[in-house]
């Protein structure tokens, strides 16, 4: 009988900000669960991030400011541009013992459901999380900071141009 036990670093100590997965240890324990697996806050947010951005209708995930901020970031040689702030921009995670907690900020396509873009992007946010690290979502707060309309690229476009 296998026994899992996930626990969190709190305050000072080194593992803080972690979950362990910790199996039965011994010669009559199965190879696999010989050993302790840590999974890090950073890596719950990073699958949280990537699943979300997989369902239709999500433009993109951060409220405006992060979004303008980590615009500016990817910009500046070494400000991170394409590593994982990209990716955990607009998503927050809690892991606890046995369980995670999940918010998104997400901006939405103009014209689509609301309803049923947050119903997927829990929906495929915790089947990611679950699957991948073995701890339970608890939940998924989805809170929709804006609705991307269909001309607000083309309006950057035109200012670019105009002095050559």
């Amino acid at each position: 009988m296998t026994e899992n036990i996930t626990s969190v670093g709190g305050g000072s100590r080194p593992d803080a900000g972690v979950s362990a997965l910790k199996g039965r240890t011994g010669a009559g324990a199965p190879a696999e669960t010989r050993g302790k697996t840590t999974i890090a806050d950073g890596v719950v947010a990073k699958i949280a991030g990537m699943a979300a951005r997989e369902v239709p209708g999500i433009f993109s995930l951060g409220a405006g400011m992060a979004r303008a901020f980590g615009a500016m970031r990817e910009r500046v040689p070494g400000g991170g541009g394409g590593g994982s702030g990209a990716v955990t921009r607009g998503v927050k995670v809690e892991v606890g013992e046995r369980q995670a907690a999940v918010d998104l900020d997400v901006v939405v396509e103009y014209g689509v459901s609301i309803v049923d873009v947050a119903g997927g992007a829990r929906t495929n946010v915790i089947s990611a999380v679950e699957r991948m690290t073995g701890l339970e979502v608890v939940e998924v707060n989805i809170a929709v900071d804006d609705v991307h309309l269909p001309d607000e690229e083309e309006e950057a476009e035109p200012d670019q141009g105009r002095v050559r």
